[in-house]
């Protein structure tokens, strides 16, 4: 081989050492998820102090969707999971689309809604990031996700048990208030990946910050 090929092969395995390493730095296990992780994704957007003058007016936020939004936490404050219509899960659908917001792949043990030694470290994470001082007052969102498999009334029930489960040790063991945490249930109606029904990423709970605190408890 030639000094020259030898050169390319040597750069070419660097190249592939160095994107394996990229990869293997980019994946996240789920039960890894840190508390600075999570207080980023649920960080709500900073507004900035000031403009130019090529920039227009700033945008303001609709009164009107944010009185609506209000009071439909208000309505949902201490209200069971298994109680929600389809009607007030897809309202809630719509308020959180725009919000700050964070899937974890929380595990349960098998047909159960106690939560799998393994995620613990990640429901204690969210805990002490909902209760940071950046984060604590607001009202937030913990829905529940399975994947396809089994009937819709069971998933949808399973859903519910798994967000109330989250909702519960946050409250029990992290010390945040219950009214400041609304739980919902969506079954398999809500996918992450259509593509396949029965993966892990179906799995999951998703935390969101409605950035809504004037119906937050203080």
């Amino acid at each position: 081989m030639s000094r020259n090929s030898a050169k390319r092969a040597f750069i070419a395995m660097l190249s592939f050492f160095a994107i394996g390493v990229v990869l293997s730095i980019g994946t996240v296990k789920a039960e890894d998820v840190t508390e600075d992780q999570i207080l980023r994704a649920l960080a709500p957007e900073k507004k900035p102090l000031t403009r130019s003058l090529s920039m227009g007016p700033p945008v303001q936020a609709d009164p009107a969707v944010a009185e609506t939004e209000g009071k439909l936490l208000q309505s949902l404050h201490n209200r069971s999971t298994r109680s929600l219509s389809i009607g007030e899960r897809e309202q809630i659908t719509t308020m959180v689309k725009d919000k700050p917001k964070i899937d974890l792949e929380i595990n349960f043990d098998y047909n159960s809604d106690r939560v799998s030694a393994k995620s613990l470290p990640s429901v204690q994470a969210l805990g002490r990031a909902l209760a940071n001082p950046d984060l604590k007052g607001s009202t937030f969102i913990v829905a529940g996700h399975t994947d396809a498999a089994g009937s819709d009334a069971y998933n949808q029930e399973l859903s519910e048990r798994r967000a109330d489960a989250i909702k519960r040790y946050l409250v029990e063991k992290s010390g945040l208030s219950a009214a400041d945490l609304v739980t919902v249930g969506y079954g398999k109606t809500q996918l992450k990946d259509p593509a396949n029904p029965l993966a892990e990423a179906n799995r999951r709970v998703q935390v969101v910050n409605t950035e809504n605190k004037a119906s937050a408890s203080k």
